[in-house]
């Protein structure tokens, strides 16, 4: 049993030499098996001829076999790597003591083939277990099954099965996370030890496309160059601030990690059911240690085909219709209240498709020394690049005369059906439809190196230290987009289908002969990202039970950013015809079959400009946030008994400056001028964290903090941004005067771990955010914004419906949450029923925050906020099979305040079922089939909160991998 109370020392004479003393460098051979802890500590006190005392209970803790020779210190550290216990020596021997979670390296020590299996997904399971119980603060991980394997296809996939943990899904795979009902504004990320930000792009509009904001897209790496993740969902005065949702840390594999010379390779294709191609996806390590030194590179790379197709929209809008464009077939009722009432109508209704092919490549390097336990450096390494090929088409009802916006041109309508305020069924004469054919290439290029460094300067005190710097730079080098029209069509679409709105054409909609070009559109893009963080800390231990912390930190944050576009229309005053040859029938992966132009051929034809200057620059978009942070904490740390319990708890104050700068350009009333808003901003946040052992394997933990999260990047910006479309647009007006999110949160939870990978805990979490930031939007006609008129596209109305919208402080939120959590082996039943096992949780969450539409205080679901979700996994795992089935729900959840009139945007919930199956071919190699998505599950969005208005409705089918792995 994992007991908490302290056990008694055992009466050893020792020297009156200090803690900290260098360890003896004699080497010895060694062969211990596998096992508990506790047997494995007793062969190593007989085999390496030294005394080792316990002051944990260590029968629980399982331990890897070392085989070779090598000194004392480095068979202990191999032993107790990944464990919650830590050894410091004492003249003549060593004593083991409970570990501080920072102080645990989630790392994996070497495991030969032969136990790999046994050990594996359930060995897994079980260290994830040693590090929840060893943190004091509100902690879950994920550590990898075998050198370089996680048990996920990437990371994002890998942390929805961590209570409290959802994620948003993109080209078929996960891309970020929100913990505990927060978006991933809210989450730090945090690699090797220092803060990181790593931005992608979305290949649908609907998605906001790229993201210049603060949160990270995991999608980013690839996930075989991670050994562990931890969630650290409470918070601590020695973790940075600017996480109220909490801090997601990864960890890279480093050469101490394995007793001497390890290699690793893995080979695997993947296909997905929209493209079925099978693509690569290939892994390999190499690792060895000479020494005192080791030095570890591993490389991944992979490709991978994606397609997501369906229907969506540009909105729904009050779409004002004249007499004459009502036909006699509408009913004198309806006519009225088209005419009167100006209900909701879906604009632009849309099939669309988009194939993304996708490589990711990924390098870490890890140069590590370490002479003894007294001191330890690192320098890691990472390389991530992340490129998309998209190429995405669409068929709109979004020609000339279309429907985007006011009803006045050709078009006619001949049947409708009205529902409540909203058109969801509709027969229109006389529409002009486009198609667009879209050519993208974007990549992300990610660079981190960091030194971290660790000396024990006497018995009483120990130095850490840690200097790093991280780039990120997205760019979008290529968007080009071809507009053809096809003239005086019958149109209809139908929405009272539940989630499957249809659309229906008339004509050949196949024919290159009834389609000429419209437009042409050229885009650029580019963010770049760069951290530079420094600390040093301190830690005093003037006796066992207690010791105080204390550092300072140092955060150098820039971020920088433009988007350059050139709409070229090719349809005034009629369009221009293009040959044949430029136009091809688009019939893969679509709702309905359609005539495209080719974009390479179009644009040769045309001459059309594709690279942009400074001058195609979008009004608004070239802004640069700027931040340097100063913090210092003192922390009091316990590890002790009260009233007969064990005690673990830390109690602190941080204090922190931010200086932030914010350049753009604003609105002087005729043209954009350059400007720079400065100012300063700090805080004292408080923390406390107990873990009191109220009995036998029972913890019960208590947490209280503040904790803040900056601002949005797109909200800082001293700029106005301006989006143009037929319809209307944006104008989305940045604040740098904006506070931070201020949260006061306190959560308890009570936990109860078992014999092997077994444990049940159940919980509840408040958050009261006292300063919050929300949107204020207001729909009017462009000519009152008092921008330029020439900013508009040619011969558009000046009174067209523009959504202005800018960020605000407001009045506080609050919510109130619930977490469950089982995890399961069923030794209990006969074979072979005993190699089963479950994971389970459950996490559900309830808060509202107000935004301002039109003027008026409107309440909404918190962002990104899923009252439910839940991860299920079935498991068994044998000598030879490991195979899971894993089940990842997430409720429904508002991502946007809404538009056009319509309160909110919303997401559909969603359940996504995935599996893995791994079996054992030889002592060395293993084969692997995986799958993510197997159900196909359907991402819709809506918007309204009442009227809940399609959006978008999209399938991206399953990813299934096969492959094998061998170690050397």
């Amino acid at each position: 049993m994992r007991g908490l109370l302290h056990c008694a020392l055992p009466l050893i004479a020792f020297s009156a030499a200090a803690l900290g003393e260098t360890a003896p460098d004699t080497a010895h051979s060694f062969v211990i098996a596998a096992g508990t802890l506790t047997g494995a500590i007793q062969a190593l006190s007989q085999q390496g001829d030294v005394q080792i005392i316990t002051a944990v209970n260590t029968t629980r803790l399982k331990s890897p076999p070392v085989r070779g020779t090598m000194r004392t210190d480095e068979a202990l550290a191999l032993l107790l790597k990944g464990l919650p216990v830590r050894a410091e020596y004492l003249a003549g021997g060593y004593i083991l003591k409970h570990a501080s979670p920072e102080a645990v390296l989630p790392k994996q020590a070497e495991i030969p083939p032969e136990e790999i299996v046994i050990t594996g997904y359930r060995g897994s399971l079980q260290r994830a277990i040693d590090l929840k119980y060893a943190a004091v603060v509100s902690q879950d991980s994920i550590v990898a099954e075998d050198i370089a394997a996680f048990p996920d296809i990437n990371l994002a996939e890998s942390l929805q099965r961590i209570p409290g943990v959802a994620i948003t899904r993109d080209s078929g795979e996960g891309r970020q996370i929100t913990v505990r009902s927060l978006g991933p504004d809210f989450t730090r990320t945090q690699l090797n030890g220092m803060e990181v930000l790593g931005n992608t792009a979305s290949g649908m509009d609907n998605r906001g496309l790229v993201s210049r904001t603060r949160a990270f897209d995991f999608s980013l790496f690839a996930s075989e160059l991670f050994s562990a993740v931890s969630v650290v969902k409470s918070y601590a005065t020695d973790e940075d601030e600017g996480g109220i949702a909490g801090t997601v840390k990864l960890s890279t594999a480093r050469p101490f990690d394995f007793s001497g010379f390890k290699a690793a390779l893995s080979a695997k294709a993947m296909s997905n059911s929209g493209d079925q191609a099978a693509t690569p996806h290939v892994a390999g390590l190499i690792s060895n240690r000479w020494g005192d030194f080791g030095a570890l590179l591993a490389v991944a790379f992979s490709t991978a085909n994606s397609v997501e197709y369906g229907y969506r929209n540009w909105g729904w809008h009050q779409v004002a219709m004249g007499a004459a464009n009502i036909g006699p077939g509408v009913s004198s009722v309806d006519t009225q209240a088209l005419l009167a009432s100006q209900p909701f109508m879906p604009i632009a209704e849309t099939y669309s498709s988009w194939f993304d092919h996708r490589v990711r490549i990924g390098v870490s390097t890890s140069l590590e020394y370490r002479p003894g336990d007294h001191f330890e450096l690192v320098l890691d390494t990472l390389y991530g690049h992340l490129s998309n090929h998209r190429s995405d088409y669409a068929l709109a009802a979004a020609g000339s005369n279309g429907l985007t916006s006011d009803i006045t041109g050709t078009q006619r309508l001949e049947a409708v059906s009205i529902a409540g305020n909203s058109v969801v069924a509709a027969q229109f004469s006389h529409v002009d439809l486009r198609s667009e054919s879209n050519q993208m290439r974007d990549a992300t290029d990610f660079y981190q190196s960091v030194l971290n460094g660790r000396a024990v300067l006497s018995q009483s005190l120990t130095i850490t230290g840690l200097i790093g710097i991280s780039r990120s730079a997205y760019g979008l080098p290529v968007f080009d987009k071809v507009f053809l029209e096809s003239q005086d069509r019958s149109f209809s679409f139908n929405y009272t289908s539940a989630n499957h709105p249809v659309n229906t054409y008339g004509g050949d909609l196949t024919d290159p002969a009834q389609w000429n070009l419209m437009r042409l559109d050229t885009q650029e893009q580019a963010i770049t990202s760069q951290y530079i963080n420094a600390k040093l800390g301190l830690e005093w231990r003037p006796q066992d039970g207690s010791w105080l912390s204390a550092g300072l930190a140092y955060k150098r944050f820039r971020n920088s950013g433009w988007s350059r576009a050139d709409k070229e229309f090719h349809n005034d005053p009629t369009d221009e015809i293009i040959p044949l040859a430029d136009k091809v029938v688009f019939s893969g992966n679509t709702l309905a079959p359609y005539v495209v132009g080719d974009v390479g051929r179009t644009y040769a034809t045309i001459g059309q400009t594709r690279d942009l200057n400074p001058s195609y620059n979008v009004p608004g978009s070239d802004y640069r946030i700027s931040e340097d942070s100063l913090a210092a904490f003192l922390q009091y740390n316990v590890d002790g008994a009260v009233l007969g319990h064990a005690l673990r708890a830390n109690f602190g104050l941080r204090s922190f400056t931010t200086w932030l700068t914010s350049s753009g350009t604003l609105n002087n009333g005729t043209s954009l001028a350059p400007v720079s808003v400065s100012y300063r901003y700090g805080d004292v946040l408080p923390a406390a964290n107990v873990v009191i052992g109220v009995a036998d394997n029972i913890l019960w933990r208590f947490s209280a903090n503040r904790n803040i999260s900056r601002p949005a990047l797109s909200d800082l910006a001293a700029a106005g941004t301006l989006s143009t479309a037929p319809f209307g647009g944006s104008l989305t007006i940045g604040n740098p005067n904006l506070r931070p999110f201020r949260a006061d949160a306190v959560e308890t939870s009570l936990e109860y771990y078992d014999e092997g990978a077994s444990y049940m805990s159940v919980g509840v979490f408040y958050k009261n955010m006292e300063k919050v930031i929300t949107t204020a939007t207001t729909l009017m006609p462009y000519s009152q914004t008092g921008y330029p008129l020439s900013f508009l596209l040619p011969h558009q109305d000046p009174n067209v419906p523009y959504n202005v919208t800018t960020p605000v402080n407001a009045k506080g939120a609050s919510f109130l949450g619930l977490e469950a959590a089982l995890q399961r082996d069923f030794k209990f039943l006969p074979a072979p029923f005993d190699q089963f096992g479950v994971i389970a949780n459950l996490t559900y969450a309830d808060g509202n925050s107000a935004v301002i539409f039109n003027g008026q205080s409107v309440s909404l679901p918190l962002p990104n906020l899923s009252k439910l979700s839940f991860n299920a996994t079935l498991y068994y795992e044998s000598n030879d099979w490991s195979i899971r089935v894993s089940e990842a729900y997430r409720g429904k959840y508002c991502d946007g305040a809404g538009t056009y009139g319509n309160i909110g945007g919303f997401f559909e919930a969603t359940s996504n079922v995935d599996f893995a199956v791994h079996y054992r071919l030889s002592d060395h190699l293993k084969a692997t089939v995986e799958g993510i998505n197997m159900t196909d599950q359907p991402i819709i969005q809506y918007t309204d909160v009442t009227a809940k208005r399609i959006e978008v409705v999209t399938r991206s089918g399953h990813t299934v991998t096969f492959g094998a792995a061998y170690e050397f």
